[in-house]
């Protein structure tokens, strides 16, 4: 997130469940001999080292086990130590190298590494040598899913969910890939299954679950979920569910409570506290499959509120402008505790040749610990920071309304930039959020954003070269304009 204080950031509002562009490679289904184990479920750190110790004893006892090998490699990979496991895993191999569950184990490696080839010949291996397992194909599927092979991971999917229908796990991993592809219709149904999976950690609401139908007075709960980003791309649909003519009680972090103050709800109730009393509820992520959201359907982004204080601030701080001069704001990083965030972000000095157009200023929107990469520059005329200035969104969108322009890696200010109907270049990685879809510049839920995409995972530099040349043609066409006509 981009828009609160350092000190606010990573308390509230993170993320409860899984990213959705990083699904779970936790197998829920049990390994059938001599499958080795795959990736168990997060542990706490003690229980992971009480799991070092187990393996490491077996390897001690017999430097043969492929299965204690492969466990060691789990092991590191969750410790982000991929390099160690790797080795772990082709150890495995090669005393066991029939052993289908270290092959499936070693292609969701290969698939955090971006060797997407080569993790599709491992899965592809460990399924020849055990069959349709719905284990093996959950990891196969996801590995498609993040090589952007989405409907072959949709075949598997189904292949597996024929074996085990009621897994929440495969349901929740169809769900992001039929979104991906824009069948909205099916993939918001399966949405729902996010509550069931394991990971899932937003606290529940009880009560009556709203259906969709009219509200005809009745109170309803809109429970809020995921991250920043994802509460102001669902904020749409209040109006919708206003218009079925309830009372809105709208969970809000304090973060978002100005930026989202014009919407029109009849109580705002701060999140995390007491549950109010109310008649019936929805998670506000429910709220695009309880109003039938297709892809030629999705409603436009709310109208966002801008205190006239906040943008009292953002005048004073960015000054007037200046003919000719594109004023142009940056984000290089998202909310580091992200799970994804490694992927989706990247550095400053990537954003600094921006800088060199003629006629373009920079502006840092950037806020948490990348911020701290401003202190090694030299002189502050380079990079504007404007993080100091933020406490919340509407200081944000303050901000990003006076900006001629946003470029940045994708976190929620792009939700912001786009929900405001700013200008918004948003550099995405390969596998992007579900809501960029799986090719093009554009993306339904905001249509003032222009996307730069990824052409091989993990490679920025010919994004950020399409960007530079675009950035360059923008500045030429302002600086032309801002020329006194002749007579």
């Amino acid at each position: 997130m981009n828009a609160t204080s350092k000190k606010k950031r990573g308390t509230t509002g993170g993320s409860t469940m899984p990213p959705p562009h990083q699904a779970s490679v936790t197998v829920p289904f049990p390994a059938p001999a001599p499958l080795a184990p795959p990736a168990p479920a997060p542990a706490p750190a003690n229980g992971d080292e009480a799991l070092y110790q187990q393996a490491e004893a077996a390897l001690r006892a017999n430097p043969r086990d492929g299965a204690a090998w492969s466990m060691l490699g789990v092991l590191l990979r969750r410790a982000g130590r991929n390099d160690e496991a790797l080795v772990c895993y082709h150890r495995g191999l090669e005393y066991e190298p029939d052993n289908a569950g270290i092959w499936s184990n070693l292609g969701n490696l290969l698939t955090d590494a971006g060797r997407h080839a080569e993790a599709g010949d491992a899965h592809a291996r460990a399924m020849r040598l055990l069959g349709d397992s719905p284990q093996l194909l959950f990891n196969a599927a996801i590995g498609r899913r993040k090589a952007t092979a989405y409907h072959d991971a949709l075949l598997m999917l189904d292949r597996a969910l024929a074996d085990d229908p009621g897994s929440a796990n495969l349901h929740w991993e169809r769900a992001l890939t039929l979104l991906q592809v824009g069948n909205y219709e099916e993939g918001f149904r399966e949405y729902e299954f996010r509550r069931h999976i394991p990971a899932y950690r937003t606290r529940p609401t009880p009560g009556t679950l709203w259906d969709g139908s009219p509200l005809d007075g009745r109170r309803i709960f809109l429970s809020t979920e995921q991250g920043f980003g994802d509460a102001l791309m669902a904020a749409r649909y209040v109006p919708l569910v206003k218009a079925r003519g309830g009372r809105i009680l709208f969970e809000c972090h304090p973060e978002l409570r100005r930026v989202l103050g014009g919407l029109p709800v009849d109580e705002f109730v701060p999140a995390g506290s007491a549950f109010p009393d109310f008649d019936v509820q929805a998670s506000q992520m429910s709220l695009p499959f309880l109003c039938g959201t297709r892809f030629d359907t999705v409603p436009p982004p709310v109208r966002l509120h801008i205190p006239p204080d906040a943008r009292a601030k953002a005048a004073r701080v960015l000054g007037p402008a200046q003919p000719g001069i594109l004023r142009v704001g940056i984000i290089w990083s998202g909310r580091v505790t992200f799970a994804d965030n490694g992927r989706r972000a990247t550095s400053l000095s990537r954003f600094l040749r921006f800088g060199t157009v003629p006629g373009v200023r920079l502006y840092s929107l950037q806020k948490g610990p990348p911020e701290e990469q401003l202190d090694p520059l030299v002189s502050r005329l380079l990079v504007t920071p404007l993080g100091p200035h933020i406490e919340d969104f509407a200081d944000t969108a303050a901000l990003v309304e006076q900006l001629d322009l946003v470029i940045m890696t994708d976190s929620s200010t792009a939700h912001l930039a786009g929900s405001l109907g700013r200008p918004v270049w948003n550099l995405v990685q390969f596998m992007p959020y579900w809501i960029y879809g799986e090719r093009g510049q554009g993306t339904p839920w905001y249509p003032s954003m222009r996307l730069f995409r990824q052409i091989d995972d993990q490679d920025w530099e010919p994004v950020f070269d399409q960007a530079m040349a675009a950035l360059a043609e923008l500045a030429r066409t302002k600086a032309i304009a801002a020329k006194p006509c002749r007579a």
